[in-house]
């Protein structure tokens, strides 16, 4: 087991590169199902929730072959089954994003119950009240949710409850092949959507309207295969802007689009940050003390869960009290009581945190609660007194790669190491 152990208190400044998104990466190679032959994938994170991905599919009979530290060939001409592995699923949430390729292939699919992080309930019953929509009938059993379409996938309307990323993309996947033309209304609107539509419609797809709320898919019978490019990480890109105006030196941070974080930034700027936006990223820092806003979560273009922790962990130094409201996940405040052993003072009431600021935090031995607590942990401790370590990095490493190279190379003093005895 190993742990990262931070030495707070040096100064972080210079340029960081993120990699592609995690969250559409990990779509796009399920995506790959429905076109038999050899994908291209660029731009592919080099982390632990893609290599489970892989696994998932070279299970399904694919062939996956790292090109280069980013590149990926994805073979899917002899998949010959549409039944996922428990032990894989298990790990990652994001593999239920088989469903709707294996259905649109093979008219079936057998995919566990997801796992993953613990953040909160898993609203598959979304998935399925949409596919059943288009003739989709499921039978959960053992754990397992037996999907098939015996009289084919018929195009229809369907409208989401809410705008779940997973649902929407799954009905995406699910009806390219569908007789007709299916609607989405009420879709998720995020960048990821945007760029798994783009791939379909590379690979022979007739879809309009991603990126918006209702979304039209025109059915057709075949895809081929593509190379596509993934799109950056704005979520990786939103963590390290968040320390770069923790911290408050110049931090300059390529590789993503920055409107694809609009709010956030906007949201940063109130709290005193600078940010100067660039085409393909953008600097931030801070001259003055941070100061407290207030945060809702939101599906985007509102604020993203994936950007609370990181905004948790400013919010807690701010000059003031601030209150955050977490409307997506139900248990996305476990990262509170470790910042509160770093000095913070944080108080949950049901989905909000009131955040009183506090001076600074103090070194402490905490535990990464999910993903992206994980990394607002690590960000706290650049700031505290003393050294801070960080265990359960294996949620870290899940979606941001080669995080404490990053972290060096922009000065702060931090290195992975072996658990203590103690821990």
């Amino acid at each position: 087991m190993e742990v990262i152990q931070i030495e707070g208190g040096y100064p972080i400044t210079g340029e960081v590169r993120v990699e592609g998104a995690k969250n559409s990466a990990l779509k796009l190679m399920a995506a790959t199902l429905m076109a038999p032959g050899i994908n291209e994938l660029t731009n592919v994170p080099n982390i632990s929730d893609v290599h489970i991905m892989a696994q998932v599919l070279e299970e399904l009979g694919a062939k996956v072959e790292v090109k280069g530290p980013h590149d990926l060939l994805i073979d899917t001409t002899d998949v010959n089954t549409w039944v996922t592995p428990y032990h894989l699923v298990a790990k990652m949430r994001a593999s239920t994003a088989v469903l709707g390729p294996l259905l649109a292939r093979f008219g079936k699919a057998v995919v566990a119950m997801p796992g993953g992080c613990n953040i909160g309930a898993r609203k598959i019953d979304m998935h399925m009240l949409g596919l059943e929509a288009l003739g989709v009938n499921f039978v959960v059993d053992h754990g397992n949710i037996h999907a098939s379409a015996p009289n084919g996938i018929v195009g229809t309307l369907v409208t989401l409850e809410f705008p779940s990323v997973g649902a929407t993309e799954n009905l995406l996947m699910a009806s390219v092949h569908a007789q007709g033309v299916t609607t989405i209304d009420n879709a998720a609107r995020e960048p990821e959507i945007v760029d798994l539509a783009n791939m379909l419609n590379e690979m022979g797809a007739k879809i309009s309207g991603a990126g918006t709320p209702l979304i039209e898919i025109e059915g057709v019978p075949e895809l081929h295969p593509v190379s596509h490019r993934v799109v950056g990480d704005r979520i990786e890109a939103g963590t390290f802007i968040a320390m770069g105006g923790l911290v408050g030196e110049p931090v300059t941070v390529r590789g993503f689009d920055p409107q694809h974080l609009g709010l956030v930034l906007k949201k940063y700027e109130l709290m005193g940050l600078t940010v100067e936006r660039e085409a393909d990223g953008v600097t931030v820092w801070r001259t003055g003390p941070i100061k407290p806003t207030d945060i809702q979560t939101l599906p985007y273009p509102g604020f993203p869960t994936d950007m609370q922790a990181q905004t948790m962990t400013l919010l807690a130094t701010a000059a003031g009290d601030s209150i955050i409201t977490e409307n997506v996940f139900e248990n996305r405040f476990m990262l509170a009581a470790e910042l509160n052993r770093m000095g913070a003072d944080i108080r949950i009431e049901g989905h909000h945190a009131i955040v009183h600021g506090v001076e600074g935090f103090s070194g402490a031995p905490v535990t990464s609660p999910d993903l992206r607590g994980g990394a607002a942990l690590v960000m706290a401790g650049l700031v505290a007194d003393g050294y801070t370590t960080v265990s359960a990095i294996h949620h870290i490493d899940r979606g941001y790669e080669s995080f404490v190279e990053k972290l060096q190379s922009l000065g702060a003093h931090v290195e992975r190491i072996a658990a203590p005895d103690e821990l």
